[in-house]
């Protein structure tokens, strides 16, 4: 038999997507805790006894996934009317490949599909420029929370370029309206 001289293909790896799904089970919950404990304790010294708290018994949360692996979480909590972001946070591996943009885009569709009024968040100064980028603005002064610098943001619903609300066109006279006729 002959040799049959195949070239292999090879296909570069794809790297799997990430996902950004709200939180149904015990299990993801447990993912994502463990995830604030390792960025939020372990990474920036935050007491773990405040860390967990009794809003997360009423938050909506939300885990990203890169393929299987939990990679990041936030969640949402209302309170009259006012939807606050918060516990955002991405394993450091995954930093900067977009995750975050995800996991507040999905926080934000979600409070406005609760209908609230306002939607803002304490954001840790430090990265107080990717809010902006998401559409949050600055208010009030720099506070501290947790041994670490925060200002509170709140988001503004972006405005496509070009299309401010504008008084509807006045219609022109047309020929052959009734105006139009005259006697001859």
């Amino acid at each position: 038999m002959a040799k049959r001289n195949q070239k292999s293909k090879i296909r570069p790896m794809k790297r799997p997507g990430v996902t950004v799904k709200r939180i149904s089970s015990e299990k993801d919950l447990a993912r994502a805790y463990s995830i604030r404990i390792r960025v939020f304790v372990e990474e920036q010294g935050v007491p773990r006894e405040i860390e967990l708290d009794d809003d997360d018994h009423s938050a909506m949360h939300f885990l990203a996934t890169v393929g299987a692996r939990a990679v990041g979480t936030a969640r949402v909590v209302v309170r009259r009317g006012a939807a606050k972001i918060g516990r955002m946070a991405v394993l450091k591996n995954y930093r900067r490949r977009g995750i975050g943009a995800k996991l507040l885009t999905r926080a934000i569709a979600a409070a406005r599909r609760m209908k609230a009024r306002r939607i803002y968040l304490h954001a840790q100064v430090a990265v107080s420029g990717f809010y902006q980028r998401m559409n949050f603005h600055a208010v009030g002064s720099i506070f501290d929370e947790a041994g670490i610098a925060h200002r509170k943001m709140i988001w503004r619903r972006p405005q496509l370029a070009g299309m401010r609300r504008r008084k509807p066109p006045v219609k022109k006279h047309q020929p052959g309206n009734a105006k139009d006729f005259s006697p001859s």
